[in-house]
């Protein structure tokens, strides 16, 4: 799926969960609550992204760009975050436990209430 295809797909409500999103530019997309459990994005661009309350769990986010993204109450159990980017990103209230953040980049992050 192209970017504009992806877009179409989130905004008329198509299940993404297990959808192969390796490497799509989504930056600034509206991913609000949107269903990605069991996806793969990894090294995807999720730039200034609004995933808050998303289910994100068990999903491959290893090197993707979540820079300024918005994960409040974004559900990340079990998900891999190995060498992404989460610089300046909003976590708060959101679901990290038995996530992989090995080498992940938290600087700057909001983590207030973030469960680990």
């Amino acid at each position: 799926m192209n970017r504009n295809e992806t877009l179409k797909a989130i905004k008329n409500g198509v299940d993404l969960s297990g959808a192969d999103l390796r490497w799509a530019d989504l930056s600034g997309a509206d991913l609000r609550d949107t269903d990605l459990s069991g996806a793969d994005l990894s090294g995807a661009d999720l730039r200034d992204t609004d995933l808050s309350g998303a289910d994100l769990r068990d999903t491959d986010l290893s090197g993707a760009n979540l820079s300024r993204a918005n994960l409040s109450r974004a559900n990340l159990s079990w998900a891999d975050l190995s060498r992404a980017n989460l610089s300046d990103a909003n976590l708060c209230h959101a679901n990290l436990r038995r996530a992989d953040l090995s080498c992940v980049n938290l600087h700057n992050s909001n983590l207030k209430s973030t469960k680990f």
